[in-house]
């Protein structure tokens, strides 16, 4: 992946769709596959990162029509079963080919409620592009049709030019609902529960909606306009959304049941404890987990200096810990809120790294250097208590571990430092413990997750649970979809219940 100017990819699209789109119904599979995939635009590498301003500018016009004609239309639709909530993707593709936007929309509404955000962060590649015939054909998993940039494009085009549908709801029926967490997860319950027509109250710890996806997400990967314009929506469809409520605190779990009345409650409070090494000098001024450091910046808006209410230190050469999406986030973050040189070290290689191949090159052409088979041994600080530096130790792969990704092994001896002012920890959440902890007739797992039946029910009754706060930290679609199952079953037990 390199950087293309916007408008030499917009001159190629418009020459090549002149050529295609007079026979665009009569294209045979050969032909389809050989029309180029086309590269979003995006901002310059060396100006993005100095703003927070959203990298993906999206496919224009021309372009989703071209990507969307590479589609083979496949009698068994193979991507449909890569994706979580189960899009008709051949049928809002063959939509977007023929210009018909507004139909694309509703198709992808049929099952999801968050195009506009699984467009933009879901990971397209390893869920329904990993099962498209057109990468398979051509042997490689990047040469799919981008599924993911074309959803986001229906998206975006329904949101700007009708502000977005709302789906209808069914006479009111008397139940009330209870959702805590304002995430993918939970959103997809309101919305579902809602449209059935019982009356939702979603919780929010927060002094704002949208959960990880306005906490943890940078603007520069999902506007925090984006997510509002979904709880935005939610609101027109007369959900109550109620913030800084902490279940747990500002009321018991089972307190919502047994004296305020609700018929059912959802608990999708996601995975936001930190994790952290557990080595010497994470004590020290300067240490952050990725989770404080991302909160900090995006929901708080720390990189606005002069107006913000939290600030952030201001550091000059940062080392993140760690090798996935947030990792990168936390990395790409740092340079926007001033750092002049990011380390990112993480102890197997770039092969085995859970981020996104694209967060991955983004964060390499935006200079986070990328220190691989390296990890913490200590932090070091000076006589005030700040960090100064880290000292890390070279590894090597030994055989695979029961991630299925090969054990990372320390080279004895191998010890180097390099000079750093801020470290942060970006090396996994847990599922956030205040629920659990003040309600025991909650059944969790050794890890603190959850535990619910194949119908999202949990141990105690009409309480119901999905998302992180049941598998750990995962992705928005695989919350949804957790969302989904439960939202069926609240319907089934509400409706049974007469």
């Amino acid at each position: 992946m390199s950087y293309q100017p916007p408008e030499k990819l917009q001159q190629e699209a418009e020459r090549l769709l002149k050529e295609v789109n007079p026979r665009a119904s009569e294209l045979k599979p050969k032909e389809r596959m050989a029309i180029p995939p086309q590269t979003i635009p995006e901002q310059d590498p060396a100006v993005r990162r100095h703003n927070m301003n959203e990298v993906a500018l999206g496919y224009t016009e021309e372009q989703a029509r071209l990507e969307a004609m590479r589609c083979l239309k496949c009698k068994n639709a193979p991507c449909i079963e890569g994706c979580p909530v189960r899009i008709d993707i051949p049928g809002f593709v063959s939509a977007i080919a023929e210009g018909d936007d507004d139909r694309a929309a509703q198709i992808l509404k049929r099952n999801s409620l968050l195009p506009a955000v699984c467009g933009r962060v879901c990971p397209q590649e390893t869920q329904c592009q990993e099962h498209c015939t057109v990468g398979k054909a051509l042997k490689d998993r990047d040469q799919a049709v981008a599924i993911g940039k074309l959803e986001r494009f229906a998206a975006d085009r329904e949101r700007e030019h009708n502000g977005g549908a709302i789906p209808g709801i069914q006479p009111d029926t008397g139940k009330k609902v209870a959702i805590i967490g304002t995430g993918p997860a939970s959103i997809t319950v309101a919305a579902d529960v809602r449209r059935e027509g019982h009356a939702v109250t979603m919780l929010e710890a927060f002094h704002k909606p949208g959960g990880v996806m306005i906490y943890g997400i940078p603007e520069f990967r999902l506007p925090n306009d984006i997510v509002e314009a979904e709880i935005e929506g939610l609101r027109r469809m007369g959900v109550e959304i109620k913030t800084n409520f902490v279940v747990g605190r500002t009321r018991k779990l089972k307190d919502l049941i047994e004296k305020d009345g609700y018929d059912a409650v959802f608990v999708g409070t996601g995975a936001g404890l930190p994790r952290f090494m557990n080595i010497e000098g994470e004590n020290l001024v300067g240490v952050y987990s990725a989770n404080e450091y991302l909160t900090r910046s995006n929901l708080m808006r720390a990189y606005e200096r002069d107006r913000a209410d939290t600030p952030i230190l201001e550091s000059k050469q940062v080392a993140v810990l760690g090798g996935g999406n947030v990792a990168m986030d936390a990395a790409r973050s740092a340079f926007r809120l001033g750092a002049e040189e990011v380390h990112l070290i993480y102890r197997r290689t770039e092969k085995e790294m859970p981020a996104r191949v694209e967060e991955v090159a983004h964060a390499k052409e935006e200079g986070v250097e990328f220190h691989v088979l390296q990890n913490a041994k200590r932090i070091l600080g000076d006589e005030h208590g700040r960090v100064k530096a880290i000292e890390c130790l070279r590894y090597e792969l030994g055989e695979p571990d029961d991630s299925g990704r090969r054990r990372p092994v320390a080279i004895e001896g191998s010890e180097f430092t390099i000079d750093v002012d801020t470290v942060v920890v970006a090396i996994g959440n847990s599922s956030n413990p205040l629920i659990s902890q003040t309600t025991p007739e909650l059944k969790v797992n050794r890890w603190g997750n959850i535990e619910v039946d194949e119908d999202n029910r949990s141990s105690m009754d009409r309480v119901y649970a999905g998302g992180d706060i049941v598998l750990g930290a995962a992705t928005v679609i695989l919350a949804m979809g957790e969302g989904r199952r439960a939202a069926e079953a609240i319907n089934a037990q509400l409706r049974d219940e007469g």
